[in-house]
């Protein structure tokens, strides 16, 4: 499906001849500045010098294997997890590319929660890792938010990590290829039964582009996968050839392989 690659080698785009003007100067002398005033600060532990830095980056634990080939729930042995084997999701493939655990969690809270957009960009690359082969996929299409959601909170957070990972493995994306189109509860206290309930027809399909394209599904955090499962439902409506998700972090579970529904806040 294109989801365990080799990191793309991005090297950054020449400044068009004469945009290095006093102007791009400026900028450039204001930015440091800027940094010099309010230094960033890592999202994870607050250490300053960096969005997220080295040591949190070190601390994110992968999802541990063997997962399900299809949810990416981790399972005790190879093969599908029992969830999928009652009642596969419509995605054809879901992958977290780590534990929403530790720092990582305390950044996305930070990306979500707290308006810390540019934390998007270090957690984009963190997800860039899971994808081996871009060429497989036509676009990326983050989660969308309903619009009073993302009018009361500014953006929509899968919207950024979208444009971050697209800017890091050379992908396009389509920010308004799907739309939410049902204001729904919000799933933190929900269990998996309702979550997939409250999500149900929540999406719909709002462009022509994802006709006969592969597409991969990006958002932040997968807990029971049922918001993601919604979204892929719409993206077949779209006409699409392969619908495959990736969330930058997958929510912890129990034993009986039950995400926690409190990990997802």
């Amino acid at each position: 499906m294109g989801l365990k690659m080799e990191p793309l080698v991005l090297t950054p785009d020449a400044p068009p001849k004469g945009l290095d003007s006093w102007k791009a100067r400026f900028v450039r002398a204001g930015n440091i500045l800027l940094d010099l005033v309010l230094p960033p600060r890592c999202a994870g532990c607050g250490k300053v010098g960096s969005w997220f830095c080295d040591d949190c980056k070190e601390s994110i634990q992968p999802v541990p294997e063997p997962i399900c080939p299809i949810c990416g729930r981790p399972v005790a042995e190879e093969g599908l997890c029992r969830f999928c084997k009652i009642s596969p999701p419509k995605l054809e493939a879901i992958r977290s590319a780590a534990v929403f655990q530790g720092p990582l969690r305390k950044a996305i809270h930070a990306l979500k929660y707290y308006r810390r957009k540019e934390v998007a960009e270090p957690l984009g690359s963190i997800m860039a890792a899971r994808i081996h082969h871009p060429e497989a996929i036509d676009y990326l299409v983050p989660i969308p938010l309903h619009p009073r959601r993302e009018q009361e909170r500014g953006y929509n957070q899968s919207a950024l990590l979208a444009q971050a990972l697209g800017k890091e493995v050379g992908i396009p994306v389509v920010l308004h290829g799907l739309e939410r189109v049902r204001h729904t509860r919000p799933q933190v206290t929900l269990s998996a039964e309702e979550r997939r309930k409250n999500v149900e027809g929540a999406f719909r399909c709002s462009s022509g582009e994802l006709r006969d394209k592969s597409i991969l599904l990006i958002d932040d955090v997968c807990t029971t996968g049922a918001t993601m499962d919604a979204a892929a439902e719409a993206a077949w409506d779209c006409g699409a050839r392969h619908v495959w998700g990736l969330t930058l972090a997958r929510a912890v579970w129990d034993p009986d392989g039950i995400p926690d529904g409190s990990a997802a806040r």
